[in-house]
């Protein structure tokens, strides 16, 4: 049975997003706990232990959606990247030195994006990218994405985003997808 109701996006800076943590792993938790991910217990504490740091950086933006009773049914966050970024060095093949140029604020990295079972395929991942964008400067977006997650590779790829390579986002990583949505 697919849950009803109104659902409502809201778009977070990172103090606010502190503040819903809780929301975040509670999404987080019971989506990336399904396949290809299969994320322990242990794993979702360490993205959140980053999450911590990520929402300090000047930038950072979340959406979060949920029900009108309150419940967290998706989330997505990011941050611009800095200009120091080590995310196109785990890129299994090498791109330009023009594609990895960054100042801190020419490309956004969408860090997470995702929508609890129950409420997919009712547009609440799309409306929660909309949000995120919204007042988003930067030239491009960025993003990994594991390749066997179908549902999402097709979601970004309607979004406009495209694969330019391959990388293993950490050290033991499955082979992930990294595409980029050209803003401008």
């Amino acid at each position: 049975m697919t849950p009803r109701g109104t659902v409502g996006v809201e778009r977070l800076d990172g103090q606010a997003a502190l503040q819903a943590e809780d929301a975040f792993t509670l999404v987080y938790a019971e989506v990336f706990a399904e396949p290809p991910y299969r994320e322990t217990d242990e794993e979702v504490a360490a993205t959140f232990r980053r999450f911590r740091s990520q929402a300090r950086k000047p930038g950072f933006a979340a959406a979060l959606a949920r029900t009108e009773h309150g419940e967290a049914v998706g989330m997505a966050y990011g941050h611009p990247l800095p200009q120091n970024t080590g995310w196109w060095d785990a890129l299994t093949e090498p791109v330009a030195d023009d594609m990895r140029r960054e100042d801190g604020r020419r490309t956004f990295g969408l860090m997470e994006l995702a929508v609890r079972e129950p409420w997919r395929r009712q547009g609440i991942a799309r409306h929660l990218h909309v949000t995120l964008l919204r007042g988003v400067t930067a030239e491009r977006m960025l993003l990994n994405v594991h390749p066997e997650s179908a549902a999402a590779v097709a979601a970004y790829r309607s979004w406009g985003y495209r694969k330019i390579g391959e990388a293993r986002p950490w050290q033991g990583a499955d082979l992930h997808d990294v595409m980029l949505l050209e803003l401008r």
